[in-house]
């Protein structure tokens, strides 16, 4: 999933070409910053106090299905376009995702933004962390660009549903990988939302999200060091996957991961585990 065109960034872009290419006509900047309710934090006020310039915010639980009565999911592809385009998103924009923490949510945007169509869009590596270690300037208040439009062309190659996952589990052919803490997967520890029972999908691996990243520079590890996680963690990159994690933001960096190693063969359950694990009928284990 490289960026279409041969030219520019593909799925990741340095801090270094954002900052020589913030001034080009083409470039939109996406701040897509997102945390727990347990953090105890607001991310579009402190996108409004700082933030890299241009930028806009992308409010992951707004531009969602919100009568799904799951959290963010991806909604109808006319409502992420009206809500992109007025964002000033449009068709032949290429966009740069960044996020807070250096990469937690912004694989999530980087994600949704390409199964609704857009081939060029980049995660920022580092992130607004990273930008701001090396001096870069900032921005404060809310950015109004003019509205542009955006023509959806929906990947549902990129995305499962809950009976999609379950068909494909009975068929026994997609590898499914879990992207949530061990604790989580093996049931050790509980589950943040009310009704939602704890365990995995049986046959499903366990890769935790933060394996995959360096905790310190708040980025991707390296290829190498990404190829011998999913190896350890007994996945073939290459084979059919499903993607999930606890509401669908983390499985993402999954996502991202599997990119950066060359690999398309993936999509993301949407809901994940929230949808997952909220319905009794459906088949788990510890």
């Amino acid at each position: 999933m490289s960026a279409a065109g041969g030219s520019g960034p593909g799925s990741v872009v340095e801090v270094s070409w954002l900052a020589e290419h913030l001034s080009d006509a083409d470039l939109r900047i996406v701040d897509a910053s997102w945390f727990l309710p347990t953090d105890h934090r607001d991310a579009q006020a402190e996108y409004r106090a700082a933030h890299i310039p241009g930028a806009v915010f992308f409010n992951i639980d707004a531009i969602a299905d919100t009568k799904s009565g799951l959290p963010h999911m991806l909604p109808a592809p006319a409502v992420f376009a009206a809500s992109v385009g007025a964002l000033g998103i449009g068709d032949g924009d290429r966009v740069v995702v960044y996020d807070q923490p250096g990469l937690y949510s912004a694989a999530r945007v980087w994600w949704s933004l390409r199964t609704m169509g857009l081939d060029r869009v980049s995660v920022l590596a580092g992130g607004l962390r990273q930008w701001r270690s090396e001096g870069r300037p900032l921005a404060s208040g809310e950015e109004t660009p003019p509205t542009r439009h955006f023509t959806p062309h929906f990947r549902p190659d990129l995305v499962r549903d809950r009976a999609q996952v379950l068909s494909a589990l009975q068929r026994g052919n997609s590898q499914i990988i879990d992207a949530r803490a061990p604790g989580r997967f093996a049931a050790t520890e509980p589950e943040p939302r009310p009704g939602v029972r704890g365990g995995h999908i049986p046959g499903a691996r366990n890769l935790h999200f933060a394996s995959l990243v360096d905790q310190i520079r708040g980025r991707l590890r390296p290829a190498a060091e990404l190829q011998a996680a999913f190896t350890d963690a007994g996945i073939r990159p290459e084979a059919p996957t499903t993607l999930l994690c606890g509401s669908g933001i983390t499985a993402c960096i999954l996502g991202l991961a599997l990119d950066q190693l060359g690999h398309a063969r993936w999509s993301v359950y949407d809901g994940s585990w929230a949808d997952w694990g909220a319905h009794h009928e459906l088949p788990i284990t510890h």
